[in-house]
């Protein structure tokens, strides 16, 4: 018994073969197609000339990121993540691509993240590849039927030191603004004092700007929420300054020479020989929103505030940006400098009459 039958556009083939069921996509959408597929397929039942091919045997690595990336990436991320996925899928790509699904063991995988680890790729990096690499497996099994296991899964991850301890310092700051253009100096003020990440940074639009209340609101794309964050005098006089500006051709706040949105690669290759020629070391571009989390926290702000400045998910998350330095500590500690004396006396004296009660009533029970 052989039937045809659609899933997600897709039209698909169900039938017995050996006394067991067998679905197997004829990875077309057209009808017409898949019925000439249908029929081809029953005559080689008939003439004992089909045979099950082995799952992921005739699928490459390459395909299946290319599909990952058209069907997944592209539909439900945002075009910045877009961008990211593409990048991961070419390192992916050259070092996997031609293997059959099948053929992708652990042991390869594992060799992929020393050859990469080789490469200077830090340990993040490292474990967003092998969970793009992943998920698309995961999609194979589950959804598209390609194959029925991820290896990746018996693939540790490389371990990623949280506790980030960089930010700018002020001094450092003064160097990097002085080496930078005009258009950097702009971007690394906005990112300190807003703690936006690169690609919303470069993403953000005129549209999203209010001048008059001095706010900036930017787009959650997982769910669609919008977070208005307010303003600080130093971001404020970026934004007039760019408002100067301004390009008829796009609604980008920061943009390139031909008025499109920058680039990402483009902002870094010339933010790093800044940074070299400022003789700041040991920062990246991403460090800048560390910056901006530390400073509010030795400067005093809670870290509920924090978290929804910088919109980290969790209080946790903010804890790795809290870094203190004993002088950022020593006004709480000088608060007890303001209390009276009489009330630290006081306290001394309830403290030693309730020592006293407690002694007596031991004495009493013994």
């Amino acid at each position: 018994m052989m039937a045809l039958f659609r899933r997600n556009r897709v039209w698909w083939m169900g039938f017995s073969y050996c006394g067991k069921q067998v679905r197997r996509s004829t990875e077309v959408t057209d009808k017409k197609v898949a019925e000439k597929i249908y029929h081809k397929v029953r005559t080689q039942i008939a003439e004992g000339k089909w045979y099950e091919p082995a799952r992921g045997a005739d699928k490459t690595v390459k395909e299946l990121l290319e599909r990952y990336l058209r069907d997944h990436s592209a539909v439900n991320k945002s075009p910045s993540s877009q961008r990211s996925d593409r990048s991961v899928a070419l390192h992916l790509i050259r070092s996997f691509g031609d293997l059959t699904l099948r053929e992708l063991r652990p042991s390869l995988i594992a060799a992929h993240k020393a050859k990469r680890r080789a490469e200077g790729a830090a340990a993040k990096t490292i474990n967003i590849e092998l969970g793009i690499l992943s998920h698309a497996f995961q999609l194979a099994v589950k959804e598209w039927e390609w194959v029925t296991e991820n290896p990746v899964i018996r693939v540790s991850r490389e371990k990623v030191r949280n506790m980030i301890e960089r930010w700018l310092t002020a001094e450092e700051e003064q160097r990097l603004l002085a080496a930078s253009p005009q258009w950097l100096q702009e971007i690394i003020v906005f990112a300190a004092n807003t703690g936006l990440r690169q690609g919303e940074i470069l993403d953000l639009q005129w549209s999203r700007v209010d001048l008059f209340r001095k706010t900036i609101t930017l787009l959650e794309q997982k769910n669609g929420a919008k977070d208005t964050l307010p303003v600080n005098a130093k971001t404020f006089e970026v934004l007039k300054a760019r408002a100067r500006v301004r390009s008829l051709k796009t609604d980008y706040v920061f943009f390139n020479g031909a008025g499109n949105r920058m680039d990402a690669r483009d902002l870094l290759r010339v933010f790093y020989p800044v940074m070299r020629k400022a003789e700041v070391k040991n920062f990246r571009f991403h460090d800048l929103r560390h910056t901006f989390a530390t400073r509010l926290v030795q400067a005093g702000v809670d870290i509920y505030t924090v978290q929804k400045l910088g919109r980290w998910k969790t209080i946790s998350m903010v804890m790795r940006y809290a870094h203190h330095h004993p002088e950022s500590l020593r006004a709480g500690v000088e608060i007890l400098d303001r209390v009276p004396a009489g009330v630290s006396t006081n306290l001394a004296q309830s403290v030693s009459h309730t020592s006293a009660k407690v002694g007596t009533e031991t004495a009493l029970s013994g």
